[in-house]
């Protein structure tokens, strides 16, 4: 197996840096990280995780099998087969797990029939808001679509479990291929990613459902006023309905 040798590592990384001429703190900015964690890089106590070397890479301007080698590679030259292998092994132990989606575990699946009957409960309730002509129907439609998509992540694809990097160091993104999250306060961990999962799903479902609702009957007792005030309300709850349960159960549990 291929070894990574953390205190090589640390110190090609400070190299690479300071060629760029770049301090921690800015190198971190741009990972979404805490500046301690580039400094226990470079002091051999811990390594990236998988997710950010191809980042990580970039900007520092080599390769990430340079980066895992811990040397530049001349122009032209390359890895024996046997060599890519035990690299490539490497990054395949050094990641640990491949955390379940949601969908994967039986334990979750309630909350996929959860969600499409939300959905579908929105769905109608929107539908009938359009047939009975009440006002910002079109802010009610994005809304719902845009619940959609969050709900459809956090019900059905969200990973159960985060990288150990996140217990290890403190963290205020989640990265998930074309998910990204950044929530400046809150230090995402395995402790409260269960409750901040578990209460987007509940803010998720329930708004799918309660916003149609509100809509009703807000534009046929205010028609006037809802009309004119109705689509930021509704943007609003949105976002509240989002980022403010994050916030306070992650913070909570942090």
């Amino acid at each position: 197996m291929f070894e990574i040798d953390k205190q090589r590592f640390g110190k090609f990384v400070a190299e690479l840096r300071k060629e760029k001429g770049v301090t921690q703190k800015e190198l971190a900015k741009e990972l979404f990280i805490s500046d301690k964690a580039i400094s226990k890089w470079e002091t051999g106590v811990s390594i990236p995780d998988t997710a950010l070397l191809v980042p990580l890479a970039n900007l520092l301007g080599v390769s990430v099998t340079e980066l895992l080698m811990c040397e530049k590679m001349e122009q032209g030259d390359t890895l024996e087969t046997d060599k890519v292998e035990k690299i490539v092994k490497t990054v395949i132990t050094y990641s640990e797990e491949n955390p379940k989606r949601a969908y994967q575990e039986k334990s979750h699946q309630k909350w996929i029939a959860l969600y499409i009957l939300s959905f579908l409960a929105g769905s109608v309730g929107t539908f009938f808001n359009g047939i009975t002509k009440r006002p910002c129907l079109e802010i009610l439609g994005i809304t719902l679509l845009l619940y959609a998509i969050f709900g459809g992540y956090f019900c059905c694809f969200v990973k159960i479990k985060l990288p150990r990097f996140y217990d290890e160091n403190s963290v205020n993104f989640v990265h998930d291929g074309a998910f990204r999250m950044n929530m400046v306060g809150v230090k995402f961990n395995n402790r409260n990613w269960k409750y901040i999962v578990r209460t987007t799903r509940i803010s998720m479902c329930l708004s799918m459902i309660s916003l149609p609702i509100i809509n009703f009957f807000m534009g046929s007792i205010m028609p006037k006023g809802w009309n004119s005030s109705g689509a930021a309300i509704l943007l609003a709850t949105f976002f509240c309905s989002i980022f403010l349960p994050m916030y306070i159960v992650g913070k909570k549990y942090e």
